[in-house]
């Protein structure tokens, strides 16, 4: 059977302008995302998504779909926080995912750990768990290098200090959304374990 060479083109045609019109969707996206995050979220995290205040996370490398569910639970109240909750009321779920978009594309650079023993304490326990309590090992969820998922956070590279506040706030149920399965984790933690394996992601 002969193909007639005009049949052949028409698709390499359509699929070229869906391709063109895709890139130009993005490069909008981006734009737009850009814009929202100099006005706003640089304030606290930093022109590059490399927040220094252990109050707020980094969002440099961060996954752009966790970014993207963390910033809609803020805007439902399913994640309590005032300021956030402020921040993102008028954003769009499109402009959630392009800021998800535009942070996870910037680059992270790993720090060395403050406490290198307390640090050594945090990779044992996130590797391994802790079988005398029951505590659970991080790396069945968060991976080897706790580099996460599109729906688990990266931690690799975040604030010691952050990271030991939000297993503070789960352990209390203070964090109001993601709560019933990191509730399960921590409940068995205790306080300098917390503080190891905050210690030991931060310097991945």
């Amino acid at each position: 059977m002969n193909i007639h060479p005009v049949n052949l083109k028409k698709p390499l045609l359509i699929a070229a302008a869906l391709c063109l019109a895709s890139s130009v969707w993005a490069q909008a996206d981006e734009a737009r995302a850009k814009k929202i995050a100099n006005g706003s979220c640089f304030l606290c995290h930093g022109a590059h998504g490399e927040s220094t205040s252990e109050i707020f996370p980094r969002l440099a490398g961060q996954h752009a779909e966790y970014i993207a569910k963390q910033l809609t639970a803020f805007q439902t109240g399913q994640r309590k926080s005032t300021a956030m909750a402020d921040m993102v009321a008028k954003l769009t779920p499109d402009e959630m995912l392009a800021l998800g978009r535009y942070y996870e594309q910037m680059k992270t650079s790993p720090q060395e750990a403050n406490d290198p023993p307390l640090a050594a304490m945090g990779s044992y326990l996130y590797h391994n768990g802790n079988r005398f309590s029951g505590v659970p090992a991080c790396v069945s969820c968060h991976g080897v290098t706790a580099l996460g998922s599109a729906t688990l956070p990266r931690l690799a590279g975040q604030l010691s200090g952050y990271i030991h506040t939000q297993l503070k706030n789960f352990h209390k149920r203070e964090r109001t959304n993601d709560n019933a399965v990191m509730h399960a984790v921590v409940e068995k933690m205790t306080e300098l374990e917390m503080a190891a394996v905050a210690e030991y992601v931060s310097s991945k």
